[in-house]
């Protein structure tokens, strides 16, 4: 998969993508990065310890977050991209599941759209992907973790995405799937969702899993979010053995050394 000026070989290699949330409220790192200045010295640092993708947000995703306007999305995220694609050479994610903001990201330099609600919450999104013709990932939600079969429903629900994508002429080779851990999804659900993950393989697809620090990591450990470093990594570990082929983290560099070692004893170990 191509993203950006850069080949991914996600069938045979595991990436790491570094979360840059350029907002005041996020639930790990809210107010932390949310100046351009700020949010280029983290981004250089994830890039010094290996991240080959960075994915930019600028709304908060985490339970009872504060609404904004499309502009002020908009004004968060714009100058980072440009920021970011004036000094460094990294593919660059945008996480928004609005059509307006994805394209003034797209248009700022964004190379791929990360879309949390799968192309449901915004009907012009699909479109907008296709008219930059980007590569996008597309994760699992719902309203309420509500199921009659949750691991056939998950895969059900990812199967009604995709088909939105073939609707709007997107290529499947364009295509990453998330399971969408912590969203739609109650504690358990979210370890089954974990567990299950090689399930999502047979789409044929690159899949994406986004863990790092979040509340079912919390739940297991008892711990806040900023001492959630080595539950993230065991899913990270999970991850890899189950298929898939990138990981969305904030900690970069412990959790890179944890894919390397798990891919050289995958690979590397005597048949």
């Amino acid at each position: 998969m191509k993203i950006g000026n850069r080949i991914f070989d996600t069938e045979n290699k595991g990436y790491i993508m570094g979360i840059l949330n350029v907002t005041p409220d996020s639930f790990s790192d809210g107010g932390r990065y949310n100046s351009l200045d700020k949010a280029l010295k983290h981004c250089e640092e994830m890039i010094e310890e290996g991240a080959d993708i960075i994915d930019i947000g600028g709304k908060s995703t985490r339970p009872n977050y504060q609404k904004i306007s499309d502009g002020e999305e908009i004004e968060r995220v714009c100058p980072v991209i440009e920021g970011i694609k004036a000094r460094f050479d990294i593919p660059l994610s945008v996480d928004t599941y609005k059509s307006a903001v994805a394209e003034a990201a797209l248009s700022a330099g964004a190379d791929l759209l990360n879309d949390i609600w799968g192309l449901k919450y915004d009907g012009k999104m699909a479109g907008v992907i296709r008219k930059f013709d980007v590569p996008c990932c597309l994760m699992h939600n719902r309203e309420k973790a509500v199921y009659d079969n949750f691991v056939e429903d998950v895969i059900s629900d990812l199967r009604e995405s995709l088909d939105i994508a073939e609707r709007a002429g997107i290529e499947k080779d364009k295509i990453i799937l998330d399971p969408g851990v912590g969203f739609g999804k109650d504690y358990k659900q979210n370890l089954t969702v974990i567990r299950e993950l090689d399930r999502l393989k047979a789409f044929g697809l690159p899949l994406l899993l986004g863990t790092s620090r979040k509340s079912v990591i919390g739940l297991t450990l008892d711990l806040p979010s900023d001492k959630r470093v080595e539950g993230t990594i065991a899913t990270t570990v999970i991850g890899a053995l189950k298929g898939a082929a990138l990981f969305r983290v904030h900690d970069v560099a412990a959790n890179r050394r944890a894919l390397i070692m798990t891919e050289a004893i995958i690979k590397n170990g005597l048949n």
